[in-house]
Order: structure tokens, then sequence, then C-alpha cells
């Protein structure tokens, strides 16, 4: 933490508090911090307070140029390691996601490189919102990592989830993010991710209902930890992690052969997507048209890619996911034997909250020798870190 440069954005609502005292504990583990705050923010706590915490000017005037040799908020955004956004209201979080800049926060925010963290902060059922939820979402496409808030009593007199994250915690998810060892460096990875789509006809094609948001997490993940890192991805709209390769794929064919391209000097390869089993025998060159009575597509077995790749496995670890909606550990572990596996990562799909186009996920571990690790409801992104750092840990690939 030491010298690390964090820029913390303030939005207005009464957890400005909060911020206050996260700006105390960064700035005593060692980092600079600098605060931008907006005018809500203000109305809860004054500038100066700030400026003692982090002994530095607070900014939140677009127009007050400190310092007449630079433009201030491009010049923050440029200086910062990590930002943060503590407490982000509906409004900042909704700005951001729209591509907003009309203050000194979002134009900052908008000129940024370095990683953004947002740690919401709002009403129970203003963060249960579909305008809200729907404006985390695009954020997290754009690749923004949330810090979700606690549940508790709400200063509106609610209790539920809302709660600004404690101060320490989120001090120790930033100590994690500058001291997480980069265990993958040196290391080929290789991520399968979203769905594919068999074609019927010029117009129509077979495909499910997979967003890709897991593998491409899964790919982000492998990437931070300092791996080569070549994402397969079928038909999605998620913007490609930063300092990852993405080999774009339509068919189940297309994948396989990716895949078997990358798959020689590989050393760890995640197959999160969800490929077609069956695809049409023959797809017609032009469009079908409708005829009286019912309709008949004969379909044919596509390749098991994963079967493939677990029979021509040399020194690759081999991970799967297995999307069930019965007899989870059945089928996982019958996956994994059968495609010579060493982790199937199985999920109940049909669980409220988890599995396909969900932003979190519920998973359970299989692997060899009858190893079995229960993760519990998570989002995506911070799941993908956990299952990464228990490979790394069971595989012993700290210092190989």
């Amino acid at each position: 933490m030491v010298n690390r440069k964090i820029l913390l954005c303030v939005s207005g609502g009464i957890a400005v508090y909060k911020a206050v005292a996260l700006v105390s504990k960064l700035s005593q583990a060692g980092a600079a911090v600098k605060v931008i705050m907006t005018e809500s923010a203000r109305q809860f706590v004054q500038p100066l307070s700030f400026q003692v915490m982090s002994r530095n000017d607070v900014y939140f005037d677009t127009f007050d140029e400190k310092d007449s040799s630079v433009i201030a908020h491009i010049d923050l955004a440029d200086w910062a390691d990590l930002i943060i956004v503590a407490p982000a209201t509906a409004n900042v979080i909704g700005k951001l996601a729209n591509g907003i800049g009309d203050d000194m926060v979002t134009t900052t925010l908008l000129a940024a490189t370095a990683p953004i963290w947002v740690a919401p902060a709002m009403n129970v059922h203003m963060y249960d919102h579909p305008a809200v939820k729907r404006n985390i979402q695009q954020l997290h496409e754009d690749g923004v990592q949330f810090i979700e808030p606690s549940e508790g009593f709400l200063a509106c007199g609610y209790v539920g989830k809302g709660r600004l994250e404690e101060p320490e915690k989120i001090v120790e998810l930033v100590s994690d993010h500058f001291t997480r060892p980069k265990a993958l460096a040196g290391k080929k990875v290789v991520v399968t991710a979203g769905p594919t789509r068999e074609r019927i006809d010029p117009v129509r094609f077979l495909t499910n209902f997979s967003s890709g948001k897991m593998g491409y997490a899964m790919a982000r993940a492998a990437a931070e930890m300092g791996a080569e890192t070549i994402l397969i991805s079928g038909p999605v709209s998620l913007q490609v992690p930063k300092g990852v390769k993405r080999i774009s794929v339509e068919s189940a064919e297309d994948m396989l052969n990716a895949v078997k391209t990358e798959y020689p000097d590989a050393d760890i390869v995640i197959k999160t997507a969800a490929v077609a089993d069956y695809r049409p025998i023959h797809a017609h060159s032009q469009k079908m048209k409708k005829q009286a009575g019912g309709s008949t597509i004969e379909l044919e077995r596509t390749v098991d890619i994963l079967q493939t790749l677990g029979q021509e496995k040399t020194h690759q670890i081999l991970i799967g996911f297995a999307a069930e909606t019965n007899d989870v550990a059945h089928y996982a572990k019958d996956k994994l034997a059968r495609k010579n596996a060493d982790y199937i990562i199985a999920n109940d799909v049909s669980e409220a909250g988890s599995g396909f186009e969900s932003d979190s996920n519920r998973v359970t571990v299989y692997g060899r020798n009858g190893f079995e690790r229960i993760f519990d409801m998570l989002p995506k992104e911070q799941l993908a870190q956990q299952l990464l750092g228990l490979i790394v840990e069971r595989e012993d690939l700290h210092d190989s």
C-alpha cells in the first residue's frame, strides 16, 4: 500500500462520513489519497475534513484549476493507480453507466484508465430498482468492479441491502488488490466463454442462454494474476478485459478448432463456454419458408470439446463447467471422470440469482481424489478470483 495512489470520488449520501474514515485508514496504511467531491457530498461533509485526513487538496469544481500547468480532471485521472467511488449513489452510478460527465467526479471518471471500483450506498428499494440494476449491469460489462453493499439498518429506517461496506473491509480489498501475487506470471491460460450458434439457415440458429459473464470474469482474473490469457468467445457483447486476447468464434466446430490451436502450449484451460451439443445435419443456404403443418430439423452431435481435450491432455490443467438443473453432484462427478478433467465447477442454473445471465453465482468445485469445495453466492468477478486462487494453491503454481 505504501505510495500507492488512490483517488476517492465521493458522492452525496449519509454514508459520506464513512468515506472520511476510509481516507484516514488508507493514509495510515501508507497510500497517497486524493479526494473529489460532488456538490451533494459537500452538503454532508465539508472538504476540510478530507483535506485534513489526506493532507492533499480536495477537488469539487471542474473549473477551479489549482495548478495552471495541468487540466485538473485529466491530471487526477492519470495520477491514480486505483479509483474508488464511495459512497456511490444511484445518481452517480447512472451517470457513469451512460457516459455523462457534468461535474468534477464524472468527467474524471470518464478520463480514467486506472481500475474503477464502485461501492454503492442507497435505500434498499433504490438498489433493487430496475434502472439501477440495469446501470450496474452496464458498468459490470464496462469492466468496473463493485464492492457489494452490506445488509443492515439503513439511515432511512429500512433494514436491507444498501449499507456502504465498512472502511476496514474496503482497505482490506485494496491491500489485497495491490499485494496479490502474480501467481500465473509466465503461464498461458485459455478460457472459453459464451454460447455457440449452430446455423439452421441464414437467419436462424440453435443456441442457449449463456451470457459469457463467468468466462469473461475468469479471463479477467487470470490476466490480473499475470497470465498470458486467451479468451475464445462465442457471440456476446461483453467488453474484452484488459490484457486479454479475444478470439471470436460462432459454432461449436469453430470453438473446437480455436481451442485445439491454443491447447498444446497452454498451462490451464478453463471451459466455461456453453457449447451446443447438437447441430442441424443440413444448414440451408436460403431462408426456410413457412409451410403448412409441422417441420422437422434433423440434428447430429457436435464434437465434445472437453472430452477431446481430456483425451489429448499432456501437462495441462483442464477445468470444465457443469450447468445443471438437478442431481448436480452426480452429473459433475460423472463428467469429471468421463472427460479426464482435473476440476469440474458445477452450479444449479435453476437457482435464483445463479447461472446464466446473472451477475452472481453459487458453485461447487469437484476435483481429483474426491476433492470438493463449496463457494457461496458471490458476484462472478469475485468468484472468479477465488476459483483461480484455489487452483493456484492446489496445483502449487506459486513457485513453478
